[in-house]
């Protein structure tokens, strides 16, 4: 496709610890207690309450919906105040069949926060799909394909993360306890400058942009990622080539990008 490796090609390993992960209280293997990344929750103490950056309100209880590996058994959480499921766990009018509302904890971490990231349920996916305008009669799909489309969905966010702490290595000296993601959107239609010129040198145009927004101790920065057609889905549910790269909104990120240009034209 004459897509580049989208990380430094470099011998860094990035000095990243992991942030400390809370589970729900009644799972056995995660009780132990753990403290959050001093340069982190430094930077969580100048937030007004208002703007802790923790991310999406819905990940507030996303633990709640969080399987636990002991147990290997999630039933259906209720809100106490109304015994109803939060809106997005209900399944939509009409629904041909019945979809899990597990959440999957990714590996990333959300910011001043002990908790990683917690991915969407089935039913949150379907439910979302449906809010975009998508009519699931016009598809021949049986529930075992939201199954599949959940972990295609949860690989590519967990490769594009393993990416960008490619080039976080860089700053690893400077943020020592390594970056976590504040907040990320889609962009489908809103071609990057570099997918462009590729596209006018005759290769494909990316089905899918997405731009993270990561805190490194204190300071955020913007990455472009761009989605690539791989082919076949792998066994590891994975079919995406991914471009990761910094935006080129600071000094800094177009250094980052110089260097990463240099050794990769250098080896």
């Amino acid at each position: 496709m004459g897509l580049s490796a989208s990380s430094p090609s470099v011998a860094i390993q990035a000095d990243v610890s992991e942030q400390p992960q809370t589970a729900p209280s009644q799972c056995p293997m995660q009780q132990k207690k753990m403290e959050g990344c001093p340069m982190h929750m430094k930077s969580a103490g100048s937030l007004d309450e208002n703007q802790n950056g923790s991310g999406p309100v819905h990940q507030e209880r996303a633990y709640e919906y969080v399987e636990c590996p002991v147990k290997s058994q999630m039933h259906e959480k209720l809100d106490p105040r109304n015994m109803m499921p939060p809106p997005n766990q209900v399944p939509s009018p009409g629904q041909p069949f019945p979809l899990s509302t597990t959440r999957e904890e990714s590996t990333i971490p959300r910011p001043f926060s002990q908790q990683n990231w917690v991915y969407p349920s089935e039913q949150m996916f379907w439910n979302a799909m449906l809010r975009k305008g998508w009519k699931w009669k016009d598809d021949d799909i049986k529930p075992e394909d939201m199954g599949n489309i959940i972990k295609i969905h949860n690989q590519n966010n967990e490769q594009a993360w393993k990416e960008i702490l490619k080039w976080e290595a860089l700053h690893a000296r400077e943020c020592p306890c390594g970056p976590t993601l504040v907040r990320f959107g889609g962009k489908a239609k809103e071609y990057s400058p570099r997918a462009r010129i590729r596209s006018w040198m005759g290769y494909e145009l990316p089905f899918d942009r997405h731009d993270w927004i990561i805190e490194r101790c204190g300071k955020e920065v913007r990455y472009v990622i761009d989605y690539y057609d791989g082919g076949e889905v792998d066994k590891n549910y994975q079919f995406t080539v991914l471009d990761v790269r910094p935006a080129f909104d600071s000094l800094t990120a177009v250094w980052d990008r110089m260097k990463v240009a240099w050794w990769r034209w250098t080896s």
